[in-house]
């Protein structure tokens, strides 16, 4: 007979196995310890044992469920008005018992006791407490559709399609970088620095992104000045033995106001590039809501090509 309980502090290990033996696909981190596990989980300051059950059949962990919250719009407290599914899975023997759509019911009871008004399915910003750095690449972007039984469980439970994003890559093992005259202009007139933070990181951005090796990066002009355009790097170490190469995320890419359009999102892009070739890095990679077509322009002029989509789900 299956049982349900909350987590306990002898359970990091089992829920450790069933990740591992989920088959979550080319989005979710491999041969990880329990210790890297523990630390981009349990050991976040939010972390609710309420919030993560466990299905046991006798002293065999065979499924879990974890959710979460979202953080208040200063990213300094968390935010109990949305709630999020932010994993669950079955031991692939155990599949098709009603063991998963159980999961999800108590997942839902609990956020509905939180005083939660949403439900998604899906970690995504803004609503993505766990897993970054674990599953989606190079940050939380709902559930893979190369994570294969993610859309048709969610949808047989009632759950719609609410948001998509796009995950793109571009290998950097090689010299083959785009090339043109208004790119070498601008080569010339920039360089590539590591830039200081002007302001501390929220706390949401440290308990997440500030858990793994990060560094700020920013095209400026060769005389110094304000950047043109700047990026965030996050090293994602947990992948290597998953795409067989040392990959990169970036994130929040911006560029400011008066220089869009013009190349410099583009240039600085592949700048990272050069640089982390250097480092023996092989792979970047960079997500962006559908809707978003600025950034996907930018990424695909960069070198960037789609290889997977994330989706988060949503209860009507």
């Amino acid at each position: 007979m299956i049982e349900y309980r909350r987590f306990r502090n002898t359970d990091p290990p089992h829920v450790l196995r069933l990740w591992q033996s989920a088959g979550l696909g080319r989005g979710a981190t491999s041969g990880i310890t329990s210790d890297q596990f523990d630390d981009l989980t349990f050991a976040q300051p939010y972390f609710d044992r309420q919030g993560l059950i466990i299905a046991w059949d006798g002293p065999q962990a065979v499924g879990y469920v974890h959710a979460g919250f979202k953080a208040d719009a200063a990213q300094q407290l968390l935010c109990h008005s949305e709630g999020v599914i932010c994993a669950v899975m079955v031991a692939p023997q155990y599949r098709r018992q009603g063991i998963g759509r159980r999961l999800i019911e108590l997942a839902e009871q609990y956020l509905l006791e939180a005083g939660v008004a949403a439900i998604h399915a899906g970690s995504a910003p803004p609503c993505d407490p766990f897993y970054f750095g674990l599953y989606g690449g190079s940050q939380p972007a709902g559930f893979l559709e190369s994570d294969p039984s993610a859309a048709q469980f969610f949808q047989a439970l009632g759950y719609q399609p609410s948001a998509k994003h796009v995950v793109l890559q571009r290998s950097i093992a090689t010299g083959s970088d785009p090339i043109g005259l208004r790119m070498m202009s601008i080569r010339r007139a920039t360089q590539l620095v590591i830039l200081e933070p002007t302001v501390p990181k929220p706390w949401w951005w440290q308990t997440r992104a500030g858990r793994l090796d990060t560094l700020q990066l920013g095209l400026i002009p060769k005389a110094g000045g304000t950047p043109f355009a700047e990026v965030t790097v996050v090293g994602l170490e947990l992948y290597n033995s998953r795409w067989q190469t040392r990959s990169l995320g970036l994130l929040d890419l911006q560029v400011a106001p008066a220089h869009r359009r013009k190349g410099y999102g583009q240039a600085l892009i592949v700048e990272v590039g050069k640089r982390f070739r250097e480092e023996m890095y092989g792979l970047m990679e960079a997500h962006a809501p559908v809707g978003d077509t600025a950034s996907l322009a930018v990424l695909r002029s960069a070198g960037f090509q789609q290889i997977d989509t994330g989706i988060v789900y949503k209860r009507p």
